[in-house]
């Protein structure tokens, strides 16, 4: 630490960039899992304007009810690239959930051109084996086919303050 550093400047802030459509309980576990080794986590929902019309608000708004009550949770919306949003926000570190093999090789392959582009660093974190098979996409399609995914869904009491 130099001495004009600001203690804003050293916390640990990471970026967890997603769809998130919706945000399941694998989500859920990896921001919960990724507050033990940062300061801050914004959860960063990538905005397809074509897509949304809304500005995202049918995504944003039930995930920032799930952590209402996190002061170390933002949740923020985004399009472009979530490098350029990472240093607007002066966030290090981009945290990111593995399922499968499939999902490292992506994730080591983006890793590396972010690292290139911008110097960030990627944490990795892999799904716990219960997870592993819950996709935003499965949960989507159970939904359209009239299914309960409340079992996919977080609670808002697993996402307090810790």
């Amino acid at each position: 630490m130099t001495p004009t550093s600001t203690a804003a400047e050293n916390k640990r802030v990471a970026v967890f960039p997603g769809s998130f459509n919706p945000f399941t309980v694998g989500h859920a576990d990896i921001v919960c899992r990724g507050l033990e080794l940062f300061d801050r986590i914004i959860i960063a929902v990538g905005i397809n304007t074509a897509k949304h019309t809304d500005g995202g608000e049918t995504l944003l708004e039930p995930i920032r009810r799930l952590y209402a009550g996190n002061s170390r949770v933002e949740v923020a919306s985004y399009s472009g690239l979530t490098v350029d949003f990472a240093a607007e926000r002066g966030a290090r570190f981009l945290l990111r959930g593995v399922r499968s093999a499939k999902d490292f090789e992506y994730e080591r392959d983006m890793a590396q051109i972010n690292r290139q582009l911008s110097g960030i660093e990627s944490v990795l974190l892999f799904s716990k084996p219960e997870y592993a098979a819950v996709s935003s996409s499965v949960v989507r399609e159970l939904r359209a086919f009239g299914h309960d995914v409340d079992i996919f869904l977080p609670k808002p009491d697993d996402s307090t303050d810790r």
